[in-house]
C-alpha cells in the first residue's frame, strides 16, 4: 500500500523523500532515526532527526547473494552512545531501512532489513556494518549426531519451562570481584553446584541487559556464594543490581532426567557408540548381547 503511494510521488518529478531507520537492539530496546531535519513518527516509532545518522546505499542482488551496508553516525546520550556499543547492545540487532515522503509518511517503502554485524567506533563517530537476511543462510543447519545434547536449555528444541519447579533466582548481587566473579549472597533452596554451566542476567544498573555463561558455582571458605562466569561483561555491574540466575545443563542424558525431568525431549544420542567400539574386534569385546553401551 504505502510503495505504491511512494511510487506515485517519486514519478511526479518533484519528490519530498528522506531515510529512516528503526534498530531493535537485543535487549528489546527500539530507537529510530532519519536523515531527515525533522522528527518522523510512523510504525509506532518516533525516528529522531538530530541522530546524525547515515547509510550507505545498499548493495542487494538476485538470488541468495548476500545485501550489505555501512551506518555511520556521531555518538551521543540521546542517540547512540560509546557506552551501549562497548557493553555490545547493538550486537546483532535488528535493522530495518525505509525511503519515505516526510510530507506523507504513509508512502514508504522498506529498503533494506537485517541485522548489525561488527561495529566500530572512534573520534566520537561510530561506522556499523548491516547484514542482510540472507546472512543467516552462511550458518550450518542440521543434527549433530553425538552424545551430548544439542539443544539450549529452555529453547523449543528443549521444551522445558524454565520458570517452573525452582530452576530460576532472581536476587541482588552482595558484591563483584575482578569484573566476572560475583557475590550471590544466600541462595537459599538451590544446592552448590545448581547454576555451573547456567545463565546470569542483569537485570538492573549500567549493564542491565548483558549476560554471561557461569563457569563456577562454589561456596568459599569464608562461606561466600560465588557465581564466576567464564568472560568478563562489557559492563561492569555493581553491588545491589538484580540479576537473575538460570539453572545449569552440562547436556547429559543423566542431568536431564535427573535434574530437569526432560528426558523424553533429549536431543542427543546417549547410546552412540564410539570409535574404539566400532573399530574393535568381536573376539576382543565384552558384551556380545547387542545391549546399550551406556
Amino acid at each position: 500500500m504505502g510503495a505504491a503511494e511512494l511510487h506515485t510521488h517519486l514519478v511526479g518529478g518533484l519528490t519530498t523523500v528522506s531515510r529512516a531507520w528503526a534498530i531493535t537492539r537485543t535487549d528489546g530496546i527500539r530507537l529510530g532515526f532519519t536523515d531527515h531535519d525533522r522528527d518522523l513518527s510512523f510504525d509506532g516509532l518516533v525516528f529522531k532527526a538530530d541522530s546524525g545518522l547515515s547509510a550507505r546505499a545498499v548493495s542487494q542482488a538476485t538470488g541468495l547473494s548476500v545485501d550489505n551496508s555501512e551506518a555511520m553516525g556521531a555518538l551521543s546520550a540521546s542517540g547512540i552512545s560509546e557506552a551501549d556499543i562497548s557493553a555490545g547492545r547493538y550486537d546483532g540487532a535488528d535493522v530495518v531501512a525505509w525511503l519515505v515522503n516526510w510530507a506523507d509518511v504513509s508512502a514508504r517503502r522498506v529498503m533494506f532489513r537485517g541485522t548489525i554485524g561488527e561495529v566500530r567506533r572512534g573520534n566520537g563517530a561510530f561506522h556499523a556494518e548491516l547484514r542482510g537476511l540472507t546472512e543467516r543462510l552462511n550458518r550450518p543447519v542440521g543434527r549433530v549426531f553425538q552424545k551430548p545434547c544439542t539443544a539450549v536449555l529452555g529453547d523449543a528444541d528443549c521444551g522445558f519451562d524454565l520458570s517452573v519447579g525452582g530452576h530460576l533466582h532472581e536476587g541482588t548481587l552482595v558484591g563483584v570481584e575482578e569484573s566476572r566473579v560475583f557475590l550471590a549472597g544466600e541462595l537459599a533452596g538451590f544446592s552448590v553446584g545448581w547454576f555451573q554451566r547456567g545463565r546470569l542476567e542483569i537485570l538492573t544498573g549500567a549493564a542491565r541487559g548483558l549476560i554471561g555463561s557461569i563457569k563456577r558455582d562454589y561456596l568459599r571458605a569464608d562461606g561466600e556464594r560465588v557465581i564466576e562466569i567464564w568472560e568478563p561483561l562489557r559492563a561492569l555491574p555493581v553491588a545491589g543490581d538484580a540479576v537473575r540466575l538460570t539453572a545449569g545443563c552440562d547436556k547429559r542424558f543423566e542431568t536431564c532426567r535427573s535434574k530437569f525431568g526432560n528426558h523424553l525431549n533429549f536431543r542427543g544420542f546417549p547410546d552412540l557408540p564410539e570409535e574404539d567400539w566400532i573399530t574393535v574386534h568381536p573376539s576382543y569385546a565384552k558384551r556380545l548381547d547387542g545391549g546399550s553401551r551406556r
